[in-house]
């Protein structure tokens, strides 16, 4: 059960879609704006529940609890051999490549 104090992220809805600004791309207005942020629970909770946290720059905001010390899962995507090829060339024209200890 996570408790007061624990770092965690929050769920919220900011803008239904039907509040969406009228200058909004199509896209984008269909949908609404949501937000996650991390802060520190202000009460115990349950997973999913309304809750308060506060966040390290002391704003209180409220949301779903979605998980307890969140970690980062996002990557730059997977491995291109080209980008390879690209460095290499890119190190012989702007530093004469590996001959010049580059």
């Amino acid at each position: 059960m996570p408790k007061k104090d624990d770092w965690v992220i929050i769920h919220a809805t900011v803008l239904t879609s039907d509040q969406r600004a009228p200058q909004v791309p199509a896209d984008t207005s269909g949908v609404p704006l949501e937000t996650w942020v991390k802060g520190y629970l202000q009460a115990d909770a349950e997973i999913g529940s309304e809750v308060k946290v506060k966040t390290v720059s002391g704003r209180i905001e409220t949301g779903k609890l979605i998980e307890v010390n969140p970690t980062y899962r996002h990557s730059f995507g997977n491995f291109i051999p080209e980008i390879l090829e690209i460095d290499r060339r890119l190190h012989v024209a702007l530093y004469g490549g590996e001959a010049n200890g580059n």
